[in-house]
């Protein structure tokens, strides 16, 4: 009995310097470690709040505490020990809200069972694993993990997104076999998505349009994208006096496309291309890739395949020249564009070769489109990369079944909703 009652004080000391310990590893802010203690799996922490008064999640203080009750919230694993933090939560009689509202608490965000640390490591994790895979690492269950992204989407498409917008993209993206696709618009300022649509319709994009009110209306200057009509119609009739930029890629897709046709033309022709040491049948298999090929780019024996064409095949080299110097067009100064186009319009009509004739009177169509994406400097490259990124959501996650968690996944990842590791929080 003296020995017990000696060995009392070292190890109340003891643990007293062990909550000390798990206070620091925790870093919650305005907040003290009460005790521990182990079971089987978990490490219970409780933990209680050093002031007095009350803070409403609306950011009101008060002391009109209503009741309390004891609660648990699941913490970021400690090792192999799963991690729960426990503590007394009060409800607090907001004035402010007019109604009894639980408290905020430091570690966690209002009405979360999971702490603040949890939920972003959990959020940042699922941007670059499979939901299985992150519940699987973190302990706990997928429909947790789906539970969390869900919320952690709504919570930030309630926020000020579209307060702001002035220069917006719009494409498309099948998600599914059967032509299903989905309209994507984002934000060129922020390189934010800021909606995502079922179909790829005229209507679609004109209900996003009107969703954004007259005074959001006005606030758009420019909107980038590819050739199809459908989002062009659309645009003139919501936003009439914004600038349609039309996607550089496309436009020399174009070129690369009329330049195929002359190149067919001359297969058909038995065109008989020759460069030492190649024979011609070695020769004709390269001449595809030196035509598609930027000029900047070859290598000398692409640089005398084009040599060959411009001496014995001047209509074939002359298709190619029309292709680079479309190119030119967004290389050099934009005062200087409107006059290049229009040359380059004017030599396209007279070269004689039908598809870059048909080419010529499509870019005239589209004249004043073309060189506003090169006043603005505005493409649709970062759509294609939003694109890119949600084919990747799709591959890891091998198909969604539910078009809403595509959706949901979409926003978190590419739509600016905030997620840091906890060792970048504190």
């Amino acid at each position: 009995m003296l020995v017990r009652r000696l060995l009392r004080p070292v190890e109340q000391g003891i643990h007293v310097r062990a909550a000390v310990v798990l206070n620091r590893l925790l870093g919650f802010k305005a907040t003290v470690v009460e005790g521990f203690e182990f079971t089987d799996t978990e490490l219970v922490v409780r933990v209680r709040l050093r002031a007095a008064f009350l803070v409403c999640p609306c950011g009101k203080r008060s002391q009109a505490r209503y009741d309390s009750s004891r609660r648990r919230w699941r913490h970021v694993d400690f090792g192999r020990w799963r991690v729960v933090i426990e503590a007394d939560i009060r409800r607090v009689d907001c004035r402010a809200c007019g109604r009894v509202r639980t408290e905020w608490m430091p570690w966690a965000r209002p009405g979360a069972r999971h702490t603040q640390d949890f939920e972003d490591m959990a959020a940042w994790l699922v941007r670059r694993m499979s939901k299985a895979g992150v519940a699987a690492l973190l302990g706990t269950t997928w429909q947790t993990v789906d539970a969390l992204v869900s919320r952690l989407a709504d919570e930030h498409l309630d926020g000020d997104r579209l307060d702001t917008l002035a220069r917006i993209g719009v494409d498309e993206i099948a998600y599914r076999k059967g032509r299903k696709f989905l309209t994507i618009v984002a934000d060129h300022d922020t390189g934010r998505v800021v909606f995502v649509g079922e179909g790829r319709n005229q209507q679609v994009f004109a209900d996003f349009l009107a969703s954004l009110g007259d005074t959001g209306r006005e606030r758009i200057e420019a909107v980038s994208m590819d050739m199809a009509k459908t989002y062009r119609n659309a645009a003139a009739l919501q936003v009439p006096h914004a600038k349609i930029c039309l996607d550089p890629f496309h436009i020399i897709k174009w070129a690369g496309e009329a330049l195929d046709l002359a190149y067919q033309t001359c297969r058909e022709q038995d065109v008989k291309i020759s460069v030492n040491p190649m024979t011609p049948a070695q020769t004709l298999q390269k001449v595809r890739g030196a035509l598609r090929q930027p000029a900047e780019k070859h290598d000398p024996q692409r640089a005398a395949i084009i040599e060959q064409l411009r001496r014995k095949h001047p209509r074939l080299h002359r298709a190619w020249q029309l292709k680079e110097d479309l190119r030119q067009l967004y290389q050099i100064p934009a005062d200087q564009a409107p006059e290049h186009l229009r040359r380059w319009i004017t030599r396209a009509k007279r070269s004689g070769i039908n598809a870059f004739v048909t080419l010529a009177r499509r870019l005239r169509r589209h004249h004043d489109n073309i060189l506003n994406a090169i006043r603005l400097a505005l493409s649709n490259s970062l759509l294609e990369s939003i694109n890119a990124g949600i084919r990747l959501i799709q591959r890891r996650a091998h198909g969604y079944a539910n078009l809403d968690n595509l959706i949901k996944m979409i926003h978190l990842c590419h739509g600016g909703t905030p997620a840091k590791l906890p060792t970048e929080t504190h």
